[in-house]
């Protein structure tokens, strides 16, 4: 009976294999979810410890996201073909060691290149987290499974700001990498010791490699010239990377286009809505990321913040999500996508406005409540609105046995969308390399930035407006779309990851898809 029940699709919730699974799944999770989370209030500390200019916390952000954003669809992959656990395990164990290696950091150099390697532990842990539950549990348990890993995980993201902050005011901002250590080493050997193995049967052909690296590659072109070239103006280097990195984007699709088991199928783009949804969701998670880098910056050099402070004053926007991201989930449902895909991002626009108030006052308490909080409510307000209609939209968007590989590509545009704002906000809006150790210079950029972040989310409104539509219900005999398991979203970096399993109960219990057929 014991062995049963800990045997894949077989778990219960209530027994103490279940709860183990659940635990190691939210730490592993929770590791890549606070670290994308903490590190912006980190920013202007780790600037003046290693005395580097602008440009290199800007890749101290985007060279976490760059490999994660790249590898994440393959590191779905892996590991339906060679184990989830022990891919999931890889990914923690190469995580934490790149963590130790950001937390000793001795120049900003080591410093961006562990924070690369950091993304690769990502996109291996992060498809895994998911797939280890959807995979273990039973069909009837599922639900409440993947309830309490997004419930648990939407916690995480929600206090990650203020754990930033605290660490970065006391121990000091090495202890926001240092702490995955300590996490690591519980979720190793319960992972080893309680969760079972599991694979999908029906992943085939061969991994897509090149793809993974030239789309990598693609990004990493055009994020270099978009963060160098305040510093080294149209330079020979800057006009070059940035051609290189376009060329690669172009090579990129014709290889998908003839592969034969590509990591991006072109074919899924045939679906209109699933097109227009990504694009939103670009528009969406661009302005985000460019947000959330400034305001934590603008908090602290303009409006006197300690870190700690400016991590608990964007709390709010992550609370409304957690609290309220269930219920618009459900009235998505009921009303269709185009309404909250309109009127959210609107919202988060009028918010990001309302960030142009806060200024040198704003760190008293009566400049909280009267410039900072408004803002960010007004921007939670807007996220909880878009997110989970958002992510219902891309499942209902495909039919449903691609219904997790157009999540991973929703959450893998997300995350380029905020690389790519991350780099080119500074530029468009004028910062120079030392911006950010100046509150008149910065206060001056980040007012024309704001309406520039504010500018792409009325953008994303009046596509979803125009094209986004409500899915025609299924035929008879045919099943129904997939709905989102995941109803608690905080996904300030990006949607969550989706693997919807099949609901047909003459089926039997399905492990995941695989996400690269």
């Amino acid at each position: 009976m014991a062995a049963a029940s800990s045997a894949p699709g077989e778990i219960r919730v209530a027994s103490p294999v279940g709860r183990w699974v659940v635990l190691t799944t939210v730490l592993g999770s929770g590791m890549a979810m606070l670290d994308s989370t903490v590190i912006n209030v980190a920013l202007p500390r780790i600037g003046a410890d290693l005395d580097t200019d602008l440009a290199a916390l800007q890749w101290t952000v985007n060279a976490y996201m760059l490999t994660l954003a790249g590898l994440i669809l393959l590191g779905g992959a892996l590991g339906d073909r060679y184990g989830r656990r022990r891919v999931f395990v890889v990914g923690v164990v190469w995580f934490a060691l790149a963590s130790l290696l950001c937390g000793i950091a001795p120049n900003a150099g080591v410093l961006i290149a562990a924070r690369a390697l950091q993304g690769v532990g990502g996109a291996l842990l992060t498809p895994g987290s998911l797939a280890l539950i959807q995979a273990g549990f039973h069909p009837d348990d599922r639900a409440r499974a993947v309830g309490l890993w997004s419930g648990f995980g939407g916690v995480g993201a929600a206090v990650g700001p203020f754990v930033g902050g605290w660490l970065v005011d006391g121990p000091g901002w090495r202890w926001v990498f240092l702490l995955n250590l300590p996490l690591a080493a519980i979720c190793v050997p319960v992972a080893l010791r309680h969760v079972p193995e599991s694979r999908d049967p029906s992943a085939h052909g061969r991994f897509d490699v090149l793809g993974a690296a030239l789309g990598a590659l693609a990004l990493a072109g055009v994020t270099y010239a978009l963060i160098e070239a305040p510093g080294r103006g149209a330079s020979p280097l800057v006009i070059g990377a940035a051609l290189a990195g376009v060329a690669l984007g172009v090579v990129f699709v014709r290889v998908e286009r003839r592969r034969a088991d590509p990591m991006l199928p072109p074919s899924i783009f045939r679906s209109r809505l699933f097109t227009s949804v990504n694009l939103v969701t670009f528009c969406v998670y661009a302005a985000l990321g460019g947000f959330f880098f400034l305001s934590a910056i603008q908090l602290q050099v303009v409006a006197g913040y300690s870190a700690l402070g400016a991590g608990t004053a964007l709390l709010p926007t992550t609370v409304l999500m957690l609290l309220f991201s269930a219920w618009s989930g459900e009235l998505g449902r009921r009303i269709g996508p185009r309404i909250p895909l309109t009127v959210g991002p609107l919202l988060a626009a009028a918010g990001m406005l309302l960030m142009l108030r806060v200024g040198p006052g704003s760190a008293s308490f009566g400049g909280y409540v009267t410039e900072v909080l408004p803002a960010v409510l007004v921007l939670g307000a807007g996220l909880v609105v878009v997110v989970a209609p958002l992510t219902a939209t891309v499942l209902a968007a495909v039919d449903t046995g691609r219904a997790g590989l157009a999540s991973g590509i929703n959450n893998a545009a997300a995350r380029a969308a905020g690389l790519i704002a991350v780099a080119a906000l500074p530029l468009l809006a004028g910062m120079g390399p030392e911006a950010y150790r100046d509150a008149g210079e910065f206060a001056a950029t980040f007012r024309r930035a704001m309406p520039m972040c504010a500018g792409l989310l009325v953008a994303g409104a009046l596509l979803a407006w125009w094209t986004v539509r409500t899915p025609p219900a299924p035929a008879a005999g045919e099943r129904e779309e997939e709905r989102p398991e995941c109803t608690v979203h905080c996904g300030v970096v990006a949607p969550p990851l989706e693997d919807p399993a099949p609901h047909d109960p003459g089926e039997a219990p399905p492990a995941p898809r695989s996400r690269h057929t």
